[in-house]
């Protein structure tokens, strides 16, 4: 078992991904002892404009620990609290994506990411934002030499969704692969294709 799991929420569209998210912190708790939450102020006002719920109302409801970006005093400021830890931004604005990409640390937000990226904890990138600049893959590109695993949220339709809830739960469950926990939220594929299908 990992000793903690950041949820980092930033300033994009998604939110819908982070509700998702939480909705599964049973599953998560199996891997971890302890999950936090970091929300910017712009990830606020996406939330409540895009959901009409805040992140805090929903981290407070399940017991997860919750700190807005400007918390510099929290425990996660420091990388030697953040041992064994692993960590989702989840959206991932390519504003954040940027910041990181270059060392800057101006919120609690990227002063955890920054830390986990030195710890080699794990570090799940998760934007959104299309199209991108040559700037944008640069900067993701740079993160990924870094250890960060570039997870963008492009759901699949092989597993043929009815709801919008499907696509969200192909991307939650993916991000759950890549921290390998075992989970049967999507349909994985099976079977193949016609040989004809070029």
């Amino acid at each position: 078992m990992r000793k903690g799991l950041v949820i980092g929420v930033s300033g994009a569209s998604g939110v819908v991904y982070t509700y998702a998210l939480l909705d599964n912190v049973d599953l998560l708790s199996k891997y971890y002892k302890r999950i936090y939450v970091i929300e910017t102020r712009f990830a606020r006002k996406i939330a409540e404009h895009e959901v009409g719920t805040t992140i805090s109302t929903i981290a407070q409801r399940q017991g997860i620990d919750f700190f807005d970006e400007d918390d510099m005093d929290s425990i996660l400021a420091s990388s030697s609290n953040l041992v064994n830890h692993d960590m989702i931004i989840v959206p991932c604005s390519l504003n954040t994506v940027a910041k990181l990409a270059h060392g800057i640390q101006d919120n609690l937000l990227l002063r955890t990411a920054s830390s986990i990226i030195r710890m080699k904890g794990k570090l799940v990138i998760v934007f959104r934002e299309t199209p991108l600049s040559l700037i944008d893959l640069e900067n993701l590109a740079k993160l990924a030499r870094m250890g960060a695993i570039i997870l963008p949220a492009s759901p699949a339709f092989y597993h043929k969704p009815v709801e919008i809830k499907d696509l969200i739960d192909f991307i939650v469950g993916k991000i759950l692969d890549v921290l390998g926990i075992e989970h049967n939220i999507y349909r994985r594929w099976r079977g193949h294709l016609n040989s004809s299908i070029s």
